[in-house]
């Protein structure tokens, strides 16, 4: 892998700190000076991250309001917005290497979080509609308030709750809906105890081997956001067996697999449950690698069909 992100990231190369913080004033007050003389900021200083994603989602993405409750999930925003272009790529396969775009196209994100953030990328990037879910009211009602208190996002996202933790689909997908994709960033630890072994590893890393704050779990995050019985590939296998009954209603199911040894049960499994097409798409971001994996129950004489009937 090289290392870059997609060629149609908006966040290529180092942070414009000085740009940002023309957008958003609030940054320059966590701007430091690094060993070399860049301009930088605390990455283990959790209001600097967050401010930083503020000051990101009102320069490239036209989001005057953006906060989220103390403890909930700050996402990476370059890594979430390669997962969004990977996907446009994939609908362009159909669609004579043209992404679809506008409103045409529906979009479902299973565990939005608080954060709402791949709502926001796609609507702001492609003009996409999109319906977040959560499990986690505190979830849902501050990612509404989110799309309610941006003109830019409140006509694009809607937010519905799942109300019933063993399901991921049910009760969110209505019986009239229709998606060209759903994506998902699945829990991938099994247990609180791992989370925060992670975290402490992270912390670690960010304070050059320094303990201060290895207890917190690093940019914080929800027990739904960080975790699940199971791990990452049990919840990977109930979105799966469940997704046999939405197969008329999605043309592509994706999720991030965080974990490669989960790839290949994935795909085995998903051989026994009858999908017809099965991709698995690598993505890169310096030193990290990730990975999605997208599977559809229609071949691609259906695909063609599809992006006719919606997309033209």
């Amino acid at each position: 892998m090289s290392g870059k992100l997609h060629p149609n990231n908006r966040h290529q190369g180092r942070y414009d700190l000085a740009a940002l913080s023309d957008t958003c004033t609030e940054l320059a007050t966590f701007l430091r000076s690094n060993p070399k003389g860049d301009q930088t900021i605390d990455f283990s200083d959790e209001k600097a991250v967050l401010c930083l994603n503020k000051a990101l989602l009102m320069h490239f993405y036209n989001v005057q309001h953006w906060q989220i409750p103390p403890g909930y999930l700050c996402p990476p925003i370059p890594g979430r917005a390669d997962y969004i272009h990977y996907l446009a790529d994939l609908l362009a396969i159909s669609n004579q290497k043209q992404c679809p775009t506008g409103k045409k196209v529906h979009v479902l994100d299973i565990g939005t979080g608080a954060n709402c953030i791949y709502p926001i990328i796609g609507s702001q990037s492609y003009g996409w509609q999109f319906v977040g879910t959560d499990i986690d009211p505190v979830a849902v009602k501050t990612a509404s308030l989110i799309v309610q208190s941006n003109n830019a996002l409140n006509k694009l996202i809607k937010v519905r709750q799942q109300k019933e933790s063993e399901y991921i689909f049910k009760g969110v997908v209505k019986s009239k809906d229709r998606f060209d994709l759903t994506l998902c960033n699945p829990p991938f630890h099994a247990s609180m105890q791992e989370a925060q072994a992670a975290s402490q590893r992270k912390w670690q890393n960010l304070n050059a081997g320094g303990k201060q704050n290895a207890s917190r779990l690093n940019f914080g995050g929800q027990q739904f956001e960080l975790w699940c019985p199971g791990g990452e590939l049990a919840f990977l296998e109930r979105m799966a067996k469940e997704s046999v009954d939405y197969a008329e209603q999605v043309c592509w199911f994706t999720s991030l697999v965080s974990k490669k040894d989960n790839v290949k049960p994935m795909q085995q499994l998903l051989k026994r449950l009858g999908a017809k097409q099965c991709e698995v798409i690598h993505m890169s971001q310096g030193q990290k690698i990730s990975r999605l994996i997208a599977w559809s129950f229609l071949d691609k004489d259906d695909h063609l069909q599809w992006a006719q009937a919606y997309w033209s």
